[in-house]
């Protein structure tokens, strides 16, 4: 269900694969972010029926800078050499805002993981977005 709406959206737009690597780490982890936030919105309203600001704390869990660099330890081993270079040049994007609630190294792993889903995105690689957003939200 997600795949197809993120697959008919993303196919509105033309922009090439090779294209998508030249945009800068911050404009895929920019998109990447807003990606992973529907999908844990979309999960968690059909899996939790319970009212907006619970489903606002529960999404906490997922969308923050040390849950999404958790997972980016994680995942590593399972990611692509092309995935792993999104991540690292997302890593090392320099930001011009610092974060107010994480720690710096979290915040930049952070923002690779969103760079990693923004590309996939981009890249129109739906069948590995999905599985990267499964096994992001998989308990240990």
């Amino acid at each position: 269900m997600f795949e197809d709406v993120i697959g008919s959206m993303r196919r509105d737009f033309d922009i090439k694969p090779k294209d998508v690597m030249n945009l800068h780490p911050l404009v895929l982890a920019y998109i990447g972010d807003a990606v992973y936030e529907v999908y844990i919105r979309t999960m968690l309203i059909i899996n939790k029926r319970t009212n907006v600001n619970m489903l606002h704390k529960m999404s906490v869990k997922y969308v923050n800078a040390k849950a999404q660099s958790d997972i980016v330890h994680r995942i590593s081993d399972m990611l692509t050499q092309d995935e792993q270079d999104v991540v690292r040049r997302g890593r090392n994007a320099k930001s011009a805002t610092a974060p107010k609630h994480a720690e710096i190294t979290d915040y930049r792993y952070s923002t690779g993981y969103e760079a990693l889903i923004g590309y996939l995105y981009l890249t129109n690689s739906t069948d590995r977005l999905m599985e990267i957003l499964e096994l992001s939200v998989e308990e240990e």
